[in-house]
């Protein structure tokens, strides 16, 4: 069902990775602006609409073969309800009670569950101390990075909070399911296509049912311009991203976008709106590069073994 993949990312795939947390980073910026004026499964309705739109018309540009087996898409919609409908739904609810600060802190804890999902279903990413070294230095990084400050009302909305872990687990468990895709030699771009276009399938009945669409107010241009470039660019073009990195370098690398999101999004404020990079930024930092050197693996093997060469 798996194939075996590199345990250990080449530059293209820390690159990926990288934009990726960009891209997946400024969504939780962008869905703040939505959730003011839009109900939550309409907002993730309209992204994942937008975004399988954005993709099909890449297929049929790239002109790739559009899939027409029904287990395959079986399987998209799998993928579709625990990588989209159930954590969108989860972390845009979530964040209409809690900070981001908080929801990207709690969201941070997708390594540690993948860590020992993908160690116990898959055989080509078993546990070991580096993994899960590198994962609760990730987590503690984060920690640093965001502010302890947000932990300030924990415990208070303890369901929003529940939301966003729940969210993270799910995304864990996605990682490990879409490597299947690789194994049946599904294209990124198809299978990103089918997943957010299975979601929407499954959406659209529940969004009539709950929400609807009669009582809802034209939304502003900023919030339809965020709408856009979350479906677009924080949704199409991350998901092609996701399962080209998924395919070569496995869940457990995967999950490591949710490191580098604080840190995008603080390299942004300091490059672009040109806010001040604080000692604790850099600090966070450090302990995330820790994590992420523990995960990866080589720099401690060349350590070992010029050791045991002494």
């Amino acid at each position: 069902m798996n194939s075996p993949i590199e345990a250990k990312m080449g530059i293209k795939e820390w690159i990926m990775l990288f934009i990726l947390s960009v891209l997946w980073g400024g969504s939780f910026f962008l869905i703040e602006l939505v959730v003011t004026e839009l109900p939550t499964l309409l907002i993730v309705l309209f992204r994942v609409v937008l975004a399988a739109v954005t993709l099909w018309i890449f297929v049929f540009y790239k002109g790739l073969a559009v899939p027409t087996s029904l287990s395959l898409w079986r399987q998209f919609i799998i993928m579709g309800l625990i990588n989209n409908v159930l954590p969108f739904s989860l972390i845009i609810w979530g964040q209409t009670h809690i900070t981001s600060g908080l929801a990207s802190i709690l969201n941070s804890t997708a390594p540690l569950f993948t860590v020992f999902i993908a160690g116990v279903w898959l055989q080509d990413e078993k546990i070991s101390k580096n993994k899960l070294l590198g994962a609760i230095f990730g987590f503690l990084g984060t920690i640093v990075m965001v502010g302890s400050s947000v932990f300030d009302g924990f415990g208070v909305k303890v369901f929003a909070q529940l939301a966003i872990l729940g969210a993270a687990l799910s995304y864990s468990f996605a990682g490990v399911y879409g490597r299947r895709f690789k194994a049946q030699g599904v294209h990124p771009v198809i299978a990103a296509a089918g997943q957010v276009s299975a979601s929407a399938l499954v959406l659209f009945p529940v969004v009539l049912m709950f929400d609807g669409f009669k009582n809802i107010s034209v939304p502003g241009i900023q919030v339809v311009v965020a709408l856009v470039v979350l479906a677009v660019l924080s949704t199409a073009v991350a998901y092609v991203l996701y399962f080209q990195i998924l395919a070569s370098s496995g869940a457990t690398n995967l999950v490591l976008v949710t490191f580098l999101i604080p840190v995008s999004a603080v390299l942004f404020g300091t490059i672009i709106l040109g806010e001040k990079l604080q000692l604790v930024h850099v600090l966070g930092m450090g302990i995330i590069a820790i994590g992420l050197v523990a995960i990866d693996g080589r720099l401690w093997s060349k350590w070992k073994s010029g050791k045991e060469s002494n």
